[in-house]
Order: C-alpha cells, then structure tokens, then sequence
C-alpha cells in the first residue's frame, strides 16, 4: 500500500477521503521541495502518466504533448463508427511502461491505459449524448470491452478521463470492478453508484475549477480527492484545462522521478505560478535539498496591486 494511502485508515473504509488542499497544506510543507507536500509528490508520481494520456485524448487540439515521455506510447485503437463519432466519443489507447526502462530493448507494458476524452466544447454533441443522455457511457463501455477482448489481459487496464472523460472512465471503474481510475477537474455527471469500488478511483482536481461548483452538491466518484492549487489567478473556467492540471501534476513529480523530469524539460513546462523562487526557475529535478522554507503565494490582492501602481 502506498505511503499516502496509510494515514487513511477509517476514512478509505467510509467510502471517502479527500485531502487537504495544497494551499492549506502550506505550513507543514514549507521545506519540502517545491513546497509541496509528500504525499502529494508521491501521488503525483503515480498520476501524471495519466494525466498526460488524459490530455493527449484530445486528438487534434494545439495544446497536446508533442513528448508524453518515457512511460506512455500511444497505439492504436478500434475505429469509432461515424455514427458514435457524431455523438462526440472519442478515446485514445496507451502502453504504459516500468519507471526508468527507457532503452530497454526488452521491456513490455506493465499496463494498458483507455483515455476518454472530454467535451468538445465546439460542439453541442457531448454535452447532449454525454450529459444529458447515457449514449457515451454506453459507448465507453462497448468499445472498453472490445478493446479489452481485442489487446487481451495480460496486463491491468487503467481508464483515465478529463471533465466528461472522467465520468466515463467512473462508469467503466463502477462496471469493472478490477479497472482503476485517474480523474481529472472531472465531471460529477456520472449515472452509477459512487460508492462502488470507490477505492478503485482518484480524483485531481484545481481547487476553485468551475465543475466543482456541481459536484459539491454530490458525493465524490472516487475514495481518494486530491485537490490542488497550482494557479490561484485564473477564473474558473481557465483552471478545468487539463493540460495545466496537467503541467502542474508532473511538474510536482519531477521532484521525485526522473521519468517526470523528462517531461519536464521535453515539454518545456514552466514552474507553476503558486510555487515560491523565480518565474524562469529550471527545475532542480530528483534529490533537490532542502533550503529556504518554500511558502505558495496566494492570490494576488487587486486592491494592494492598485495601491503598488501595478
């Protein structure tokens, strides 16, 4: 069991736990690196592969991985029927690779990721076969079972999804009880019970993303919630953005993964804005020491800004 599943105990048996947010987390994780707390960094490290496969599920977008990195490749997958794509589904498939195995000649899969994608926010098709209809999920379904039956199970699935995605990939994870599931600012539009094999679930979120306006009035899809404030200045529709949730997640694993820290520069992602040191700051990558106390700046007060000339 992983060392930030431990302190849960009695919590993960209610069905539910969610974690302090980063920015009330500052204290104790002062000098830690980057500020950010151990149990977040060793999550993120277990995440941030599929929070790369939840961005890339986005086929044809401009702000896609061009260098997801050492751990995923993508393959490809069963064609969608014109009339499933007219409903707005559309999913990615991805290899998945051991931590530091880049130039093995020899290494396999340790597993086998189905990525959802999200809405389209230029069509009205996902929010009407995807919302407000059961068609996707019923496609999710069908074509995770044809993929599943078509690549074999030699290795674990794992379903992962962004807004809409993440609800799809909770209905695969509720239907299949040993499929795990990464979630991503997802929706809280699903239709099973979320208790059902909760802990076969995580979710991430950004703190103040404008999902989570409706999700506060449901119970979380996932045993685990982890929600983190990696850009206090953006309103709430920019914080759903998975690709700076993203960004955020392996830039924070790259403390301790040298497969995240490829990414990192691969990707040229930037430091995320909350964290302390300059804007340009390289990341130190693995084994960075311990230093000044790293505090998260908050957001910035419009008023005293005004006041400063800014």
């Amino acid at each position: 069991m992983k060392s930030w599943l431990a302190p849960l105990g009695a919590l993960l048996l209610s069905g539910c736990a969610t974690f302090p947010d980063i920015s009330q987390a500052r204290s104790p994780c002062q000098l830690e690196p980057g500020g950010w707390c151990g149990f977040l960094r060793e999550a993120a490290v277990d995440a941030y592969p599929y929070a790369l496969a939840a961005t890339n599920a986005y086929t044809g977008d401009d702000d896609l991985f061009e260098q997801p990195g050492r751990v995923i490749q993508r393959i490809s997958h069963i064609p969608i029927a014109p009339e499933d794509e007219d409903k707005g589904f559309s999913y990615e498939v991805f290899n998945q690779f051991a931590p530091g195995s880049v130039g093995d000649p020899d290494r396999k899969p340790i597993a086998r990721i189905l990525s959802f994608r999200g809405t389209d926010m230029k069509s009205l098709s996902d929010i009407f076969y995807g919302t407000l209809r059961s068609d996707q999920i019923e496609l999710a379904l069908r074509y995770f079972e044809a993929e599943k039956s078509r690549l074999g199970s030699d290795v674990p699935w794992i379903v992962t999804g962004h807004s809409l995605g993440g609800a799809l990939a909770t209905e695969v994870s509720i239907a299949h009880p040993e499929v795990r599931a990464y979630l991503f600012n997802t929706s809280p539009f699903y239709r099973g019970e979320a208790r059902d094999n909760a802990l076969q679930r995580i979710v991430f979120n950004e703190r103040g993303e404008f999902l989570r306006r409706f999700a506060k009035y449901g119970e979380p899809p996932a045993a685990n919630v982890f929600t983190i404030n990696c850009e206090p200045r953006k309103n709430a529709i920019a914080k759903h953005s998975v690709r700076s949730l993203a960004d955020c997640l392996t830039w924070i694993a790259a403390y301790d993964s040298a497969d995240a820290l490829a990414v990192v520069k691969a990707n040229s992602i930037a430091k995320p804005w909350v964290e302390c040191r300059p804007d340009e700051t390289t990341h130190p990558g693995p084994g960075a020491r311990k230093g000044e106390p790293c505090v998260h700046r908050g957001r910035e007060d419009k008023k005293k800004s005004k006041r400063s000339g800014d």
